[in-house]
């Protein structure tokens, strides 16, 4: 049996010297001068992450002290660690996953997920991004519930979508009130992971003044991770729709979730075809 312990504390100190070693000053920005050793100093990596020297000297010499999430955040920001390292921290430090952040809201999908969407013909997809952004979508989608590209950005939100568009309303029918409560309750799941980004609360507040049942449901204070298997549209051109709704989440891209409405029946697909060859994107 190795006579070796190490502690979380060594582990840390270990990480941080590694990862400031590996960090140039030219990358930050810095003066590089005569250095005896490669990567940054400790001064500088203290300054930057806005904390003491003496603190981080700790820190790098395995002390047992505890540091709170906001200078771990900082020397993550000032070391360049990337999702992996960022967690591998906060394990080190707290022996727990630091808090879920968003990532950014590029608006775009990867070639090969549109490629996917598009070759799901008759079943409706689209992918929304961790703030229920709907960021892609293929024909069928749009054949359904009209193209989103026409909407404002803002407005291309499937929770501001479900308490503002009469014609989304229109379409579920009698099932708009059980979805909206199911969706308002996925989205506060979702914002308990985000909580101190700021764009949240901002729409919630946008939210409760255009919808006065956005209001009076979020107040219930409901949670939901997940949503019901079977949805039922009623289509103001094709009568009702039938579909079986699947969640996936692509390995490359976790904080994305492509949704996909798998027909139930063979007279949806007809009527999904029907609206298609309307559009002009009739699909082999």
């Amino acid at each position: 049996m190795s006579k070796i312990q190490p502690d979380r504390y060594s582990e840390l100190a270990q990480f941080l010297r590694n990862r400031r070693a590996r960090l140039s000053p030219k990358q930050l920005g810095l003066p590089e001068g005569r250095r005896r050793t490669p990567g940054l100093r400790r001064g500088e990596v203290a300054a930057l992450a806005g904390i003491s020297l003496e603190w981080y000297t700790y820190l790098e010499q395995g002390r047992q002290i505890h540091v709170s999430a906001e200078v771990l955040e900082s020397l993550a920001r000032t070391l360049r660690l990337d999702d992996t390292e960022r967690k591998h921290l906060f394990l080190l430090a707290h022996r727990q996953l630091p808090p879920e952040r968003s990532r950014s809201q590029e608006g775009r999908v990867s070639a090969v997920i549109q490629r996917h969407l598009d070759s799901l013909g008759t079943s409706p997809a689209s992918v929304l991004d961790a703030r229920m952004n709907i960021i892609a979508w293929n024909a069928a989608f749009a054949a359904v519930h009209g193209d989103n590209g026409k909407l404002p950005e803002g407005e291309r939100n499937f929770l501001w979508i479900t308490f503002t568009s009469k014609a989304f309303r229109s379409i579920k029918g009698d099932q708009w009130e059980d979805h909206a409560k199911r969706t308002i309750a996925k989205f506060r799941a979702g914002f308990a992971k985000y909580v101190d980004d700021p764009w949240w609360a901002e729409q919630v507040e946008r939210l409760s003044e255009a919808s006065a049942e956005f209001k009076e449901y979020w107040q219930q204070y409901d949670v939901l991770d997940a949503q019901d298997a079977h949805k039922i549209l009623n289509h103001p051109e094709v009568g009702l729709l039938m579909f079986v709704h699947l969640t996936l989440q692509p390995l490359e891209s976790p904080d994305l979730e492509i949704s996909v409405h798998v027909p139930l029946d063979d007279d949806t697909v007809k009527k999904i075809r029907s609206l298609l060859d309307k559009q002009g994107k009739s699909i082999s």
